[in-house]
């Protein structure tokens, strides 16, 4: 251990003023157990801090072959290695000079042991939730409505939230969210998809019952509704299906639904496109207003991220080109998409990059980073930066 005199001859030989530092010096020992693989550092932003100190956990998920992922209750960080030049030394019980509680009117000597050194550490950026993988697993073993006749449901795997939890890199608020969108339910307290062929059946129960009925599409009663279907289907289906085209509203203590146009109209057109490579536009919008429910308007613009129109061919056709089958990394959706057409209008090709923004970010940064724009008749495409393999 140093004495103040060893420190002060120390000073005097590196031609340093004692007046000029703080009066409280320490002096570094290294411990005997010390070293570089016993402890990673970690920045964080005031969020992710505060979110530690009010006594919430940060979660590391990813399996081996997938690069980690810290999640907070509601939000997804990309976790990359910083280097630095300078050594980073792990000193606990060290005090700063804001720490210090003795007069500072004269010199100080307090003495740290080592315990730890490293040479980087983990830097986190807001990301998006890997969320592709969770339709996979799902559709591994889709709900296809209830055993009939006694039998026994096809064996399957199933996940609960925390099996989910553990297999999907993203926070449980952004996975909970993401179930929802693409219409999962719990089932004997397991999430499962349903199969796709069963939703429209449930929907179709739905429709030709408002119709029978002469009910609003605005103004669908959900007890009525349940005990009309049950004989059909559990009643724990028919909602979930109101809940997912429907809005639910109360009026005078009862529980109604306005189904929603756009998403009932969506699901037909999914359906009609489903098992065909491509489809005449003409024909598709003549068959897929007349498959509708009667009094509903179908519109193209319904099926942004979900069809694709082809206008450079006669006659002009549609396909299906649903946003959650593409690539989730950018540059390998943008690769994706320029296989697919070589030329994109920026009305075609956002509703399919809309998704890869990040915050504060737009799909016109997206494009000028990844796409190269030139005029054509007028119009404004983009291509891809470099050769696409097709």
């Amino acid at each position: 251990m140093r004495t103040l005199e060893e420190v002060q001859a120390t000073l005097q030989v590196a031609k340093l003023k004692e007046e000029d530092l703080q009066r409280t010096i320490h002096c570094l020992s290294f411990s005997e157990n010390v070293s570089s693989g016993d402890y990673c550092l970690m920045e964080l932003d005031d969020t992710l801090c505060k979110h530690i100190e009010s006594g919430q956990s940060l979660v590391i998920r990813g399996d081996k072959d997938e690069h980690a992922v810290l999640c907070s209750g509601d939000k997804t960080y990309d976790l990359k290695i910083a280097d630095t030049s300078n050594l980073l030394l792990f000193l606990p019980g060290c005090q700063t000079p804001e720490q210090f509680t003795g007069s500072q009117d004269h010199t100080q000597l307090l003495h740290a042991q080592v315990w730890g050194f490293c040479n980087g550490y983990w830097e986190v950026r807001k990301h998006r939730p890997k969320l592709k993988k969770l339709m996979r697993v799902l559709m591994e073993n889709p709900y296809e409505g209830p055993a009939i006749g006694g039998q026994e449901e096809q064996a399957g795997k199933k996940y609960t939230t925390q099996d989910l939890l553990e297999t999907i890199q993203a926070s449980e608020a952004e996975l909970l969210q993401r179930l929802e969108t693409i219409h999962a339910c719990q089932v004997d307290g397991f999430w499962r998809v349903l199969d796709f062929y069963y939703e429209m059946k449930l929907l179709g129960h739905v429709t030709q019952l408002v119709d029978s009925e002469s009910w609003s599409f605005d103004r669908v009663p959900l007890q009525t509704s349940l005990e009309e279907l049950s004989p059909l289907e559990p009643k724990e289906m028919i909602q979930h299906c109101l809940n997912c085209y429907g809005r639910r509203f109360t009026d005078n203590g009862e529980v109604f639904y306005a189904l929603d146009e756009d998403k009932v109209c969506r699901a037909t057109a999914l359906m009609l496109l489903k098992n065909a490579v491509k489809f005449n536009l003409r024909e598709f919008q003549e068959v897929w207003q007349q498959s509708v429910p009667e009094g509903m308007s179908t519109r193209l613009e319904q099926l942004k991220s979900t069809a694709l129109v082809d206008r450079s061919c006669n006659p002009q056709t549609i396909c299906l080109l649903r946003v959650e089958d593409l690539p989730e990394d950018t540059l390998e959706r943008f690769n994706y998409l320029f296989t697919l057409r070589e030329k994109w209008t920026e009305d075609d090709i956002t509703p399919y990059i809309q998704d890869l923004c990040g915050e504060k970010q737009t799909t016109g940064a997206l494009l000028t980073k990844y796409a190269r724009s030139s005029m054509q008749n007028g119009i404004k495409v983009f291509n891809s930066r470099r050769p696409v393999a097709t």
